[in-house]
């Protein structure tokens, strides 16, 4: 999710609330499930409200959800490093 503003003369629909928004207007842009592909311009008040419901996760949290919780640099360290002690 980032700001946008452009001086493009477009209109576009929210896709929370379906209302339409001028390219012109105070709006952001949400790439759903990482992919830029589907990238969809949104008042920030909905994108606000779907973000309290829980209907809208960041990138770090979908990928979690996705991925896992990623281990700590200290385990990648010693993954590189089999039968060695990174303390010793």
């Amino acid at each position: 999710m980032r700001p946008a503003s452009n001086l493009k003369p477009a209109t576009y629909r929210c896709p929370f609330c379906g209302k339409h928004l001028a390219s012109m207007s105070e709006h952001v842009l949400i790439a759903p499930e990482d992919d830029r592909s589907k990238r969809r311009h949104a008042h920030m008040d909905c994108v606000q409200r779907a973000r309290q419901a829980g209907r809208l996760p960041t990138r770090d949290e979908w990928l979690a959800a996705t991925r896992g919780p990623r281990p700590s640099l200290g385990a990648r360290l010693r993954g590189l490093l089999p039968g060695r002690r990174l303390d010793e």
